[in-house]
């Protein structure tokens, strides 16, 4: 049997300890939990026993987390290092992150953050040291760009792979610009997403950056997770009926400010085709109802066929487009103003009726 995984407690206050201590231990992997109250202790129990994930506050006194994690990234490279803390500091957050902790997170208050708590040091247990980017130990750009927008963060994300560089910006948890290789906007992005390994950096958030990508992180991560499925079915001549709508939504969506598209092709067995939502099952039944309703009281004003509504609000702007026999649901960036968006929406219109 393969030995247990440790981890390692470390904050000065005791009752937190035993409140951490507790939470972890519902983990599935079932890890071996300690604790300790100083630095000191800390890279004595290290020094003297093999652990897997090292987890740290920051304000302690004599010593505290920042210089904790610089002493044990020179003498434990393996270990797997988290900044568990109530400090909600940029500049903390870029220090620490750039000495190579894989994760740096608030104390977690709500069920949903204890539960996203305990589902990252699961993820850290479960992966081995191969591959990934240096920073966040063994995880993907994926789960580095995810885990950075879902904490609503701000911060420039740099990324090497051999003589390759590119960088991500991220504002409040949106992703604003990419670059790499002479590319920016969305296809830097898409560029940057092709690489498996390398070296990861964070820097200090740049608030004065231009926006170039409107879209939203899980409508682009969807968009490259797409293009490598469609290069990987047209290498083995799969040619699935459902690959010429959602490429022709990928299209779309390029189009500044479109942040999701559903489709629904109506008939016997409605067809629903999607980019960048995930609960698109929902929204083609709540956009089927929708139209169905608008489509009677057209009937009942005697006002002809519904053709397009608009509507707007603190979230994305939503336009649904009507036809022949097809329904369309697109979601414009709130940022976007009133001309710009019904122009984005014009163009849509243009390529999915053509």
């Amino acid at each position: 049997m393969p030995d247990t995984q440790k981890v390692l407690l470390l904050d000065d206050d005791s009752d937190l300890l035993e409140v951490y201590k507790q939470l972890l231990s519902r983990l599935p992997s079932q890890p071996e939990i300690h604790t300790a109250t100083s630095g000191a202790r800390a890279i004595s129990l290290l020094e003297s026993t093999p652990f897997t994930v090292l987890v740290s506050d920051l304000n302690m006194p004599k010593m505290d987390g920042l210089e904790v994690l610089s002493i044990v990234r020179r003498r434990f490279p393996e270990l797997r290092t988290v900044v568990l803390t109530s400090v909600v500091d940029e500049h903390f957050r870029s220090r620490a992150y750039g000495m190579g902790v894989d994760l740096y997170i608030c104390k977690p208050l709500t069920s949903q953050e204890v539960t996203f708590f305990l589902d990252c040091i699961e993820s850290l247990l479960g992966r081995n040291a191969a591959g990934g980017f240096r920073g966040i130990q063994s995880k993907s750009l994926v789960d580095i760009i995810q885990l950075e927008c879902l904490s609503q963060s701000s911060s420039v994300l740099r990324f090497t792979n051999g003589p390759r560089g590119g960088r991500i910006w991220i504002q409040n948890g949106e992703i604003v610009d990419a670059e790499a290789e002479g590319f920016t906007g969305q296809e830097a992005f898409q560029n940057i997403l092709g690489w498996k390994t390398g070296a990861f950096e964070m820097l200090p958030p740049d608030s004065a950056r231009v926006r170039t990508i409107f879209a939203s992180y899980q409508g682009l991560l969807l968009e490259c997770a797409q293009a490598i499925d469609e290069a990987a079915n047209a290498g083995t001549g799969d040619t699935g009926a459902a690959v010429p709508a959602i490429t022709q939504l990928a299209s779309i969506a390029k189009l500044k400010g479109v942040e999701f598209l559903v489709e629904v092709e109506e008939g016997d067995k409605p067809k629903i085709n999607s980019y960048g939502i995930e609960n698109a099952e929902a929204v083609g039944a709540w956009l089927r109802k929708t139209m169905t309703g608008f489509k009677q009281l057209g009937e009942k004003m005697h006002a002809g066929d519904m053709i397009s509504i608009e509507s707007s609000g603190s979230g994305p702007r939503l336009a649904l487009i009507a036809q022949g026999g097809r329904i369309l649901a697109i979601g414009i960036h709130h940022s976007m103003g009133h001309d710009l968006a019904r122009d984005t929406i014009q163009k849509v219109r243009a390529r999915w009726v053509s």
